[in-house]
Formats: C-alpha cells, sequence, structure tokens
C-alpha cells in the first residue's frame, strides 16, 4: 500500500495521531521536500520520533522515473510517502496516487492542515467567498506572468476573496517575498491598467502560518510593502467585498486600519 500522509504546516509537531501511528508501522519512508516548505521541519527529529529512516525526494524524483521504482516498493511493502500540508493540494501527488491505482497499488490519504484550510481562520475571512487561487511566480529573464493579476480581477468582481500562493524554489532557497508580489502586482497594473490594484488596495499578509511565531498584517499596499514579516513561507490574500464581521476580524486579528469598517456589506 502507498500513504500519503499531511504533515500540516510548520512543524514535525504537526503531523496527526492517525498519521504518527502509520508511519512508525511502514517499511519506508519518503519525504516530499520539494512542493513545499515547512520552517520548523527537523528530518532528524522524525526520524528520532518514528524510530524509522527517512529518505527525501527533491523535484527530479518526483518527477521522473524514480516515482514507478517507489510505487513498485509499495505493490510488496507498507510505503509512506510524507507531504508537507495536505497531500493533494500539489498536482504533482495525485498523479502519483492516480498512476499507483493503475498499477494495482492500494492508496491511503491521511489528511492534514493545509494553507487553504488554515487562512480563512486566521483572518476571519468566510472560507466560501474565497474564488480561484493562484500563484504569484518569480519573473522569468524578462517575462512577468499575468495570471494572477487575471484572477485578482475575475474574484474582485464577483466580490471575492484571493489567495495568492507566493512562489518557492527549496533546492535553490529562494523564496518569493510579499514585497516582491506587491511590486510584481503593481508593475502589471502600471501596464495594463485596468484598476485592478493600487496603492489603496487591501492586503493581507502572512509569514510562517501555523508555526509559534506566525506574522500576520493587513494594511493598504503603499504600507505593506514595507512591512517587515520576518522569514518565510509567505501568503497574500486580497480580499473582495467584506462583510462587516470580516472586516472586523481583520482590523482584531490583522491589525488592518479601522478605516476598513466604513465600507462593508450587513
Amino acid at each position: 500500500m502507498l500513504l500519503f500522509i499531511g504533515l500540516g504546516l510548520h512543524s514535525e509537531d504537526n503531523l496527526t495521531l492517525e498519521g504518527f501511528k502509520l508511519s512508525k508501522e511502514a517499511d519506508k519512508i519518503y519525504l516530499d521536500t520539494y512542493t513545499s516548505y515547512m520552517p520548523g521541519l527537523s528530518i532528524e527529529r522524525l526520524e528520532k520520533l518514528l524510530g524509522k529512516k527517512i529518505t527525501p525526494l527533491k523535484r527530479k524524483n518526483l518527477e521522473s522515473d524514480d516515482i514507478y521504482k517507489i510505487i513498485e516498493e509499495a505493490k510488496r511493502k507498507l510505503v509512506v510517502l510524507l507531504v508537507p500540508g495536505d497531500p493533494f493540494i500539489a498536482t504533482t501527488h495525485i498523479q502519483i496516487r492516480l498512476e499507483a491505482e493503475r498499477r494495482g497499488v492500494k492508496t491511503r490519504v491521511i489528511h492534514s492542515a493545509s494553507i487553504y484550510s488554515a487562512i480563512p481562520g486566521e483572518i476571519g475571512l468566510s472560507s466560501y467567498k474565497f474564488g480561484r487561487s493562484v500563484t504569484i511566480t518569480f519573473p522569468y529573464e524578462n517575462y512577468i506572468s499575468e495570471t494572477p493579476y487575471d484572477v485578482i480581477k475575475g474574484n474582485k468582481a464577483r466580490g471575492l476573496h484571493t489567495l495568492l500562493l507566493l512562489d518557492i524554489n527549496i533546492e535553490k532557497e529562494k523564496f518569493l517575498t510579499i514585497r516582491d508580489a506587491v511590486e510584481i502586482l503593481m508593475a502589471i497594473e502600471e501596464r495594463r491598467r485596468e484598476n485592478v490594484v493600487n496603492e489603496k488596495t487591501l492586503v493581507v499578509g502572512v509569514a510562517r502560518l501555523g508555526s509559534p511565531d506566525a506574522t500576520i498584517k493587513a494594511d493598504f499596499m503603499k504600507n505593506i510593502i514595507n512591512y517587515d514579516f520576518g522569514g518565510p513561507p509567505y501568503t497574500m490574500i486580497i480580499p473582495g467585498k467584506l462583510h462587516f464581521m470580516e472586516a472586523e476580524a481583520l482590523v482584531i486579528l490583522a491589525k488592518a486600519p479601522c478605516i476598513i469598517l466604513n465600507s462593508t456589506e450587513h
């Protein structure tokens, strides 16, 4: 069997009790170190906790023929793939699961917290009012993807919130910051001039969600760009039309400017 077990958001301490028990029973444990970043995770501590050796997997392992070897191994053994967050937020893992099932390998999922499930409660925005999410990627040479701009535009037209994931490159230890993301959006606005974002656009910046030192701050773009969020990983939210309770939550939980209370739905 091939088990996909979510690790949660911050460290090995976020592993669920069920995930812990099944991992201890496993014949082989792999760890995805490519699709996301957990600032408090220690492979050494996790190995000691589980009493087993853990094999890290990089991008070249997860997107190559190496995965077929893992699937074949799961035909004879209980194999665990530990995944940051919830296992199937990244499309990489659903492809692996489908291939395993096609090859006659039973699979099972042990879920955990993800940025998608944690964000609404942390900042007080209604989960059912989030529209399509999107990743703001690193610029490539002179090319900047304008997809995030289009997604924000579409969500705003429907009064919906936009969750913006900020690009990471674990192997190069590169993390797109909230400042970087705002500058990218403003550069696209300067070129497109469709008034999707401007200096007075409300932004919620989040860093290291799930950790003891998580940082959450809501402010207008002109101010948020200079806020010190500390270390990665980072996430941004562009709120849509705010219910008065959502606005109050942003003021209390994310220290948003009180002026946002003046333009809300009741």
